[in-house]
Protein backbone atom coordinates (compact mmCIF):
# COMPACT_ATOMS: atom_id res chain seq x y z
CA UNK A 1 0.00 0.00 0.00
CA UNK A 2 2.81 2.16 0.17
CA UNK A 3 2.62 3.50 4.00
CA UNK A 4 5.83 3.12 5.46
CA UNK A 5 7.47 3.81 9.55
CA UNK A 6 10.75 3.73 9.77
CA UNK A 7 12.31 2.47 13.16
CA UNK A 8 15.16 5.24 14.39
CA UNK A 9 17.26 5.30 16.95
CA UNK A 10 21.08 5.05 18.47
CA UNK A 11 22.62 1.79 17.54
CA UNK A 12 22.51 -1.62 20.17
CA UNK A 13 19.12 0.30 21.56
CA UNK A 14 16.92 -2.68 20.30
CA UNK A 15 15.66 -1.67 16.91
CA UNK A 16 16.42 -4.82 14.97
CA UNK A 17 15.28 -7.09 17.88
CA UNK A 18 12.04 -5.60 17.52
CA UNK A 19 11.41 -5.52 13.82
CA UNK A 20 12.46 -8.74 14.04
CA UNK A 21 9.77 -9.69 16.35
CA UNK A 22 7.27 -7.21 14.42
CA UNK A 23 7.95 -9.14 11.39
CA UNK A 24 8.68 -12.71 13.17
CA UNK A 25 11.60 -12.96 11.17
CA UNK A 26 14.91 -12.96 11.99
CA UNK A 27 16.23 -10.89 8.26
CA UNK A 28 17.73 -8.24 10.59
CA UNK A 29 21.07 -8.67 12.44
CA UNK A 30 20.46 -8.03 16.11
CA UNK A 31 24.17 -8.48 16.69
CA UNK A 32 26.09 -6.55 20.13
CA UNK A 33 28.13 -3.73 17.73
CA UNK A 34 26.97 -0.73 16.17
CA UNK A 35 26.22 -0.36 12.33
CA UNK A 36 25.13 -4.17 12.10
CA UNK A 37 21.88 -3.42 10.09
CA UNK A 38 23.75 -1.25 7.04
CA UNK A 39 20.60 -1.24 4.77
CA UNK A 40 17.32 -1.09 5.75
CA UNK A 41 15.41 -4.33 6.31
CA UNK A 42 11.42 -4.02 4.97
CA UNK A 43 8.92 -5.78 6.30
CA UNK A 44 4.92 -6.10 6.28
CA UNK A 45 2.81 -6.64 9.51
CA UNK A 46 -0.73 -7.03 9.58
CA UNK A 47 -2.89 -3.94 11.49
CA UNK A 48 -4.69 -5.88 14.16
CA UNK A 49 -8.14 -5.03 13.85
CA UNK A 50 -10.85 -7.30 16.51
CA UNK A 51 -13.87 -5.47 13.72
CA UNK A 52 -12.33 -7.91 10.97
CA UNK A 53 -13.15 -11.46 12.43
CA UNK A 54 -16.61 -10.34 13.83
CA UNK A 55 -17.37 -8.93 10.32
CA UNK A 56 -16.11 -12.53 9.14
CA UNK A 57 -18.87 -13.98 11.02
CA UNK A 58 -21.61 -11.80 10.72
CA UNK A 59 -20.62 -12.24 6.34
CA UNK A 60 -20.14 -16.26 7.13
CA UNK A 61 -16.88 -15.30 4.86
CA UNK A 62 -14.76 -18.05 3.53
CA UNK A 63 -11.26 -15.75 3.66
CA UNK A 64 -10.32 -12.84 6.22
CA UNK A 65 -7.72 -9.91 4.79
CA UNK A 66 -6.32 -7.88 7.23
CA UNK A 67 -4.89 -4.73 5.70
CA UNK A 68 -0.59 -4.11 6.28
CA UNK A 69 1.50 -1.82 7.22
CA UNK A 70 5.01 -1.53 6.33
CA UNK A 71 8.20 -0.97 8.51
CA UNK A 72 11.23 -0.26 7.84
CA UNK A 73 14.55 -0.86 10.12
CA UNK A 74 17.21 1.81 9.61
CA UNK A 75 20.94 2.07 10.89
CA UNK A 76 21.60 3.20 14.73
CA UNK A 77 22.49 6.85 14.03
CA UNK A 78 25.52 8.57 15.96
CA UNK A 79 26.35 11.95 16.63
CA UNK A 80 27.54 13.55 13.74
CA UNK A 81 25.27 11.66 11.40
CA UNK A 82 24.04 14.64 9.34
CA UNK A 83 28.18 15.07 8.54
CA UNK A 84 28.21 11.60 7.46
CA UNK A 85 29.30 9.93 11.14
CA UNK A 86 29.04 6.13 10.49
CA UNK A 87 27.52 5.94 7.14
CA UNK A 88 24.71 9.16 8.57
CA UNK A 89 24.41 10.52 5.06
CA UNK A 90 23.14 6.80 3.82
CA UNK A 91 20.72 6.56 7.05
CA UNK A 92 19.40 9.82 6.25
CA UNK A 93 18.58 9.20 3.62
CA UNK A 94 16.80 6.04 4.55
CA UNK A 95 14.80 8.13 6.72
CA UNK A 96 13.65 10.66 4.02
CA UNK A 97 12.01 8.20 2.47
CA UNK A 98 9.39 6.67 5.05
CA UNK A 99 6.22 8.08 5.84
CA UNK A 100 6.62 8.54 9.83
CA UNK A 101 9.37 7.37 12.39
CA UNK A 102 9.38 4.71 15.32
CA UNK A 103 12.19 6.07 17.61
CA UNK A 104 13.42 3.41 20.04
CA UNK A 105 14.99 4.19 23.15
CA UNK A 106 16.92 2.53 25.43
CA UNK A 107 15.49 2.39 29.21
CA UNK A 108 17.08 -0.70 30.39
CA UNK A 109 20.21 -1.44 32.15
CA UNK A 110 22.54 -4.22 30.49
CA UNK A 111 26.59 -4.48 30.93
CA UNK A 112 26.47 -7.20 28.03
CA UNK A 113 24.82 -4.48 25.86
CA UNK A 114 27.27 -1.71 24.94
CA UNK A 115 26.20 1.65 24.72
CA UNK A 116 27.28 3.72 22.07
CA UNK A 117 28.05 6.86 24.59
CA UNK A 118 28.93 4.64 27.22
CA UNK A 119 26.17 4.94 29.79
CA UNK A 120 22.35 5.05 29.77
CA UNK A 121 20.65 8.65 29.09
CA UNK A 122 17.65 8.42 27.28
CA UNK A 123 16.93 12.21 27.29
CA UNK A 124 20.75 12.52 26.19
CA UNK A 125 19.77 9.57 23.23
CA UNK A 126 16.53 11.93 21.99
CA UNK A 127 18.49 14.75 21.37
CA UNK A 128 21.60 13.58 19.72
CA UNK A 129 18.63 12.11 17.12
CA UNK A 130 16.36 15.09 16.87
CA UNK A 131 19.67 17.21 16.42
CA UNK A 132 21.23 15.03 14.00
CA UNK A 133 17.58 15.07 11.96
CA UNK A 134 17.68 19.17 12.61
CA UNK A 135 20.93 19.79 11.20
CA UNK A 136 20.06 17.72 8.38
CA UNK A 137 16.92 19.77 7.42
CA UNK A 138 19.30 22.99 7.76
CA UNK A 139 21.69 21.51 5.38
CA UNK A 140 18.44 20.63 2.95
CA UNK A 141 16.80 23.68 3.43
CA UNK A 142 20.21 25.48 2.26
CA UNK A 143 20.95 23.04 -0.74
CA UNK A 144 17.41 24.64 -2.26
CA UNK A 145 18.15 28.35 -1.94
CA UNK A 146 20.39 28.64 -5.16
CA UNK A 147 17.61 27.09 -7.61
CA UNK A 148 15.10 29.23 -6.00
CA UNK A 149 17.09 32.40 -6.56
CA UNK A 150 17.60 31.47 -10.28
CA UNK A 151 13.58 30.85 -10.42
CA UNK A 152 12.88 33.78 -8.51
CA UNK A 153 15.05 35.86 -11.31
CA UNK A 154 12.91 34.08 -13.73
CA UNK A 155 9.70 35.12 -12.96
CA UNK A 156 8.39 32.19 -10.91
CA UNK A 157 5.33 33.34 -8.30
CA UNK A 158 6.03 30.53 -5.82
CA UNK A 159 10.07 30.52 -5.45
CA UNK A 160 9.86 34.27 -3.15
CA UNK A 161 7.69 32.51 -1.01
CA UNK A 162 9.35 29.62 -0.64
CA UNK A 163 12.74 31.18 -0.05
CA UNK A 164 10.93 33.40 2.85
CA UNK A 165 9.64 30.08 4.06
CA UNK A 166 12.97 28.78 4.06
CA UNK A 167 14.59 31.74 5.57
CA UNK A 168 11.75 31.34 8.83
CA UNK A 169 12.21 27.46 9.22
CA UNK A 170 16.23 27.49 8.94
CA UNK A 171 15.98 30.09 11.56
CA UNK A 172 13.55 28.09 14.12
CA UNK A 173 15.80 25.30 13.61
CA UNK A 174 18.48 26.79 14.62
CA UNK A 175 16.58 27.72 18.15
CA UNK A 176 16.23 23.88 18.34
CA UNK A 177 12.49 23.83 17.69
CA UNK A 178 11.42 20.43 14.77
CA UNK A 179 9.21 21.35 12.25
CA UNK A 180 6.55 19.00 13.51
CA UNK A 181 6.66 21.57 16.74
CA UNK A 182 5.63 24.79 14.94
CA UNK A 183 2.70 25.58 13.01
CA UNK A 184 2.25 27.05 9.46
CA UNK A 185 -0.95 27.88 7.47
CA UNK A 186 -2.17 25.91 4.84
CA UNK A 187 0.26 26.88 1.98
CA UNK A 188 3.39 27.00 3.90
CA UNK A 189 2.61 23.32 5.17
CA UNK A 190 2.22 22.40 1.42
CA UNK A 191 5.87 23.34 0.69
CA UNK A 192 6.96 22.04 3.94
CA UNK A 193 5.81 18.25 2.43
CA UNK A 194 7.67 19.06 -0.60
CA UNK A 195 10.73 20.06 1.35
CA UNK A 196 10.48 16.08 2.38
CA UNK A 197 11.89 17.88 6.01
CA UNK A 198 12.90 14.84 8.40
CA UNK A 199 11.87 16.50 11.55
CA UNK A 200 8.32 17.12 10.22
CA UNK A 201 7.46 13.14 10.04
CA UNK A 202 5.14 12.53 12.88
CA UNK A 203 6.91 10.58 15.70
CA UNK A 204 6.03 7.50 17.85
CA UNK A 205 8.53 7.36 20.88
CA UNK A 206 9.02 3.94 22.42
CA UNK A 207 10.85 2.81 25.49
CA UNK A 208 12.50 -0.72 25.07
CA UNK A 209 12.27 -1.30 28.78
CA UNK A 210 13.29 -4.85 30.49
CA UNK A 211 10.61 -7.29 31.67
CA UNK A 212 10.17 -5.77 35.21
CA UNK A 213 9.63 -2.51 33.97
CA UNK A 214 6.88 -3.16 31.45
CA UNK A 215 4.17 -2.56 33.96
CA UNK A 216 6.38 -0.72 36.76
CA UNK A 217 8.08 1.91 35.19
CA UNK A 218 11.51 2.83 35.71
CA UNK A 219 13.95 5.74 36.08
CA UNK A 220 14.55 6.22 32.55
CA UNK A 221 11.07 5.55 31.67
CA UNK A 222 9.98 8.58 33.79
CA UNK A 223 13.07 10.78 32.65
CA UNK A 224 11.86 10.11 28.89
CA UNK A 225 8.09 10.94 30.17
CA UNK A 226 8.90 14.18 31.58
CA UNK A 227 10.56 15.24 28.77
CA UNK A 228 8.00 14.00 26.30
CA UNK A 229 5.39 15.47 28.43
CA UNK A 230 6.84 18.99 28.30
CA UNK A 231 6.81 19.04 24.71
CA UNK A 232 2.80 17.66 24.83
CA UNK A 233 3.96 14.58 23.57
CA UNK A 234 3.22 10.75 24.58
CA UNK A 235 5.50 7.72 24.23
CA UNK A 236 4.41 3.89 24.47
CA UNK A 237 6.66 1.03 26.72
CA UNK A 238 8.00 -1.99 24.64
CA UNK A 239 10.47 -4.70 25.83
CA UNK A 240 12.17 -5.85 22.80
CA UNK A 241 13.47 -8.98 24.82
CA UNK A 242 9.39 -10.20 25.54
CA UNK A 243 8.41 -9.28 22.11
CA UNK A 244 11.30 -11.25 20.77
CA UNK A 245 10.27 -14.11 23.10
CA UNK A 246 6.31 -13.73 22.09
CA UNK A 247 7.67 -14.35 18.32
CA UNK A 248 8.88 -17.26 18.73
CA UNK A 249 5.32 -18.99 20.56
CA UNK A 250 2.09 -20.04 19.22
CA UNK A 251 -0.73 -17.94 19.59
CA UNK A 252 -2.18 -20.09 22.51
CA UNK A 253 1.10 -20.01 24.08
CA UNK A 254 1.35 -16.37 23.72
CA UNK A 255 -1.78 -15.65 25.44
CA UNK A 256 -0.27 -18.27 28.57
CA UNK A 257 2.81 -16.57 28.53
CA UNK A 258 1.29 -12.64 28.74
CA UNK A 259 -0.97 -13.59 31.36
CA UNK A 260 2.25 -15.13 33.25
CA UNK A 261 3.79 -11.49 33.17
CA UNK A 262 0.56 -9.71 33.52
CA UNK A 263 -0.04 -8.43 30.58
CA UNK A 264 -3.46 -8.22 28.26
CA UNK A 265 -1.52 -8.26 24.83
CA UNK A 266 1.79 -7.78 22.73
CA UNK A 267 3.31 -4.29 22.79
CA UNK A 268 3.98 -4.58 19.36
CA UNK A 269 0.15 -3.93 19.00
CA UNK A 270 0.11 -0.72 20.44
CA UNK A 271 2.80 -0.31 18.11
CA UNK A 272 1.68 -1.34 15.10
CA UNK A 273 -1.73 0.59 15.99
CA UNK A 274 0.23 4.14 16.44
CA UNK A 275 1.87 3.50 13.45
CA UNK A 276 -1.49 3.55 11.75
CA UNK A 277 -2.43 6.83 13.66
CA UNK A 278 0.54 8.41 12.78
CA UNK A 279 -0.05 7.92 9.30
CA UNK A 280 -3.26 9.03 9.72
CA UNK A 281 -4.74 6.20 8.11
CA UNK A 282 -7.90 4.57 8.51
CA UNK A 283 -10.01 1.34 7.76
CA UNK A 284 -12.66 0.84 5.92
CA UNK A 285 -14.20 -2.72 4.91
CA UNK A 286 -15.69 -4.90 2.07
CA UNK A 287 -17.85 -8.00 3.02
CA UNK A 288 -19.56 -10.95 2.05
CA UNK A 289 -19.50 -14.59 1.83
CA UNK A 290 -16.02 -14.99 -0.39
CA UNK A 291 -13.84 -12.77 1.90
CA UNK A 292 -14.30 -9.72 4.55
CA UNK A 293 -11.17 -7.36 4.11
CA UNK A 294 -9.61 -4.55 5.24
CA UNK A 295 -8.39 -1.89 3.36
CA UNK A 296 -6.05 1.38 4.04
CA UNK A 297 -7.14 4.87 3.12
CA UNK A 298 -5.72 8.18 4.00
CA UNK A 299 -8.56 10.00 6.45
CA UNK A 300 -10.10 12.26 4.86
CA UNK A 301 -10.77 10.48 1.45
CA UNK A 302 -13.58 10.68 -0.71
CA UNK A 303 -15.99 7.31 -1.68
CA UNK A 304 -14.57 7.36 -5.23
CA UNK A 305 -11.09 7.41 -4.01
CA UNK A 306 -11.73 4.54 -1.63
CA UNK A 307 -13.14 2.56 -4.69
CA UNK A 308 -10.34 2.92 -6.41
CA UNK A 309 -8.31 1.45 -3.70
CA UNK A 310 -10.13 -1.36 -5.04
CA UNK A 311 -9.66 -1.06 -8.38
CA UNK A 312 -9.08 1.51 -10.56
CA UNK A 313 -12.40 0.87 -12.58
CA UNK A 314 -14.16 1.42 -9.55
CA UNK A 315 -12.99 4.85 -8.77
CA UNK A 316 -13.41 5.83 -12.78
CA UNK A 317 -16.98 4.94 -12.68
CA UNK A 318 -18.00 5.55 -9.54
CA UNK A 319 -21.96 5.76 -9.25
CA UNK A 320 -22.32 5.24 -5.17
CA UNK A 321 -21.38 3.33 -1.86
CA UNK A 322 -23.99 1.37 0.09
CA UNK A 323 -22.71 1.52 3.48
CA UNK A 324 -22.79 1.24 6.66
CA UNK A 325 -20.74 2.05 9.96
CA UNK A 326 -19.35 -0.90 11.63
CA UNK A 327 -20.63 -0.55 15.11
CA UNK A 328 -24.22 -0.05 13.48
CA UNK A 329 -23.88 -3.27 11.66
CA UNK A 330 -22.32 -5.08 14.72
CA UNK A 331 -25.76 -4.07 17.06
CA UNK A 332 -27.92 -4.65 14.40
CA UNK A 333 -26.47 -8.38 13.46
CA UNK A 334 -26.99 -8.78 10.30
CA UNK A 335 -26.87 -6.93 6.87
CA UNK A 336 -30.71 -8.50 6.30
CA UNK A 337 -31.62 -6.94 8.79
CA UNK A 338 -29.21 -3.56 8.26
CA UNK A 339 -31.38 -3.17 4.76
CA UNK A 340 -35.15 -3.91 6.22
CA UNK A 341 -34.47 -1.24 8.64
CA UNK A 342 -33.18 1.24 6.36
CA UNK A 343 -29.79 1.23 8.09
CA UNK A 344 -28.08 1.24 4.71
CA UNK A 345 -27.28 4.85 3.64
CA UNK A 346 -26.37 5.23 -0.33
CA UNK A 347 -23.19 7.94 -0.09
CA UNK A 348 -22.44 10.03 -3.72
CA UNK A 349 -19.20 11.00 -4.44
CA UNK A 350 -18.64 13.91 -2.15
CA UNK A 351 -18.81 11.70 0.87
CA UNK A 352 -15.73 11.51 2.95
CA UNK A 353 -15.17 8.10 4.06
CA UNK A 354 -15.16 7.19 7.93
CA UNK A 355 -13.08 4.87 10.33
CA UNK A 356 -15.05 1.40 10.45
CA UNK A 357 -17.08 2.02 7.19
CA UNK A 358 -18.58 -1.06 5.16
CA UNK A 359 -19.09 -0.63 1.74
CA UNK A 360 -20.48 -1.77 -1.29
CA UNK A 361 -19.68 0.20 -4.61
CA UNK A 362 -21.84 0.62 -7.47
CA UNK A 363 -19.87 1.64 -10.72
CA UNK A 364 -20.59 1.91 -14.53
CA UNK A 365 -17.39 1.78 -16.72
Amino acid sequence: MGFKCGIIGLPNVGKSTLFNALTQTSQAQAENYPFCTIEPNVGEVDVPDERLSKLTKISSSDKTIPTRITFVDIAGLVEGASKGEGLGNQFLGNIREVDALVHIIRCFDDQNITHVNGNIDPVRDIETINTELLLADIESLENRIDNLEKKERGGDKDAPKKLKLIDALIKNLNLGNLIKETEFNEDENNYIREFQLLTNKETIYVCNADEESISQQNSYIDLVENYLKKKGLKKINISADIESQLSLLEISEQNEFLNTIGLEEPGLNKLIIEGYKALRLITFFTSGPKETKAWTIKEGSLAPQAAGKIHTDFEKGFIRAETISYNELNSIGNFTKAKDNGKMRSEGKEYIVKDGDIMNFRFNV
